[in-house]
């Protein structure tokens, strides 16, 4: 085991440690991967070496560290490469790092049972394509032959489908620094089923990501959904935006498109939470002018409720799908 895949237990009102977090772990080793917003990989190979501790030793100190010093807890993956630790994260739970086992028959072995879904990339819609044809976990999806699977999803996902679901991680960690953000997380008093729901949670978030950024005088270059399920899993997917923008519809077409993509069915889903990234100062940023009286109408329209909300508060004005909203 060289890589650990980390997930601290951040509250929403917490995320912003994550960068001190980093730095903790970056005690251990320079090779870390911020994996906002509330997770890490990190590269143990020279810090096995140094320490002359195997990886999942490591993994103690590092979550005894956390408790100690920041008061978060964490659950960890262990593996020979970045996709296999992150698969092993979903059976981890606080106090006990699962670990890959060695050996390319006890990784087969490992994965055989697993869904499909549990594979990083690997989203809702191209699970339900493959499970139409039986091939509903990664063992029957090693078994398969590569060219059923390059012809139901394509030639190149097929390929590195079946390299994954047979325990080939040519991934490896690159090291980065959380990028200046902001986010806000719709938890939802319980797991919610309803669309309709999923889509004003969303529609909730953007717009106060869109003013929180105006309020800065920023504008984003991306915005990243995470979904977090009943089950503790979680998706998330990002959208670079075709120009960086704080105007809260477009952040809310770009949450909804995101949304969509992962073709949720009767998903139990816990929370949702979006988060802008890349952020610029806003006179530096271009835009697009358009002859779309509608859009500069919209535009003027939230310039004046962004003033009448710094007066009489947040829900001083509102877009009527949240006029019902609890205050």
């Amino acid at each position: 085991m060289t890589i650990l895949c980390v997930r601290f237990q951040l509250p929403p009102t917490r995320e912003a440690d994550l960068p001190r977090l980093l730095g903790m772990l970056e005690e251990f080793t320079p090779v870390v991967q911020a994996l906002p917003p509330d997770g890490a990989l990190a590269d143990l190979r020279g810090a096995e070496r140094y320490f002359g501790r195997g990886a999942v030793e490591l993994a103690s100190v590092i979550r005894v560290r956390s408790l100690a010093l920041y008061g978060v807890d964490c659950v960890i993956g262990a593996g020979p490469g970045p996709m296999l630790a992150r698969v092993a994260l979903r059976d981890a739970v606080p106090g006990v790092t699962c670990a890959v086992p060695d050996g390319q028959e006890a990784i087969a072995e490992f994965l055989a049972d697993k869904p499909v879904a549990a594979l990083p990339g690997v989203g809702a819609a191209t699970a339900r394509t493959l499970g139409d044809y039986g091939l509903d976990t990664l063992g029957r999806v090693a078994a398969a032959p590569l060219s059923t699977l390059q012809r139901l999803i394509g030639a190149k996902a097929g390929r590195e489908l079946h390299e994954k679901a047979n325990g080939v991680d040519r991934g490896r960690v690159v090291p980065n620094a959380v990028s200046r953000s902001l986010a806000t997380e719709r938890p939802f008093d319980r797991d919610e089923l309803d669309p309709d729901r999923h889509r004003r949670a969303l529609l909730s978030a953007a717009e106060e990501i869109g003013a929180r950024l105006r309020a800065l005088e920023k504008v984003c270059r991306t915005l990243t959904l995470t979904v977090r399920y009943a089950d503790r899993s979680a998706t998330t997917r990002s959208r670079t935006l075709t120009e960086p923008t704080a105007h809260s519809p477009d952040l809310t077409r770009a949450a909804y498109g995101m949304y969509e993509a992962l073709g949720l069915q009767r998903a139990r889903i816990r929370a949702i939470a979006l988060r802008a990234e890349g952020l610029d100062p806003a006179d530096q940023a271009s835009h697009q002018l358009t002859f779309d009286p509608v859009d500069e109408k919209v535009r003027r329209i939230e310039e004046v409720a962004d003033r009448a909300r710094a007066k009489f508060g947040p829900r001083a004005v509102m877009p009527g799908g949240l006029a019902g909203l609890a205050a």
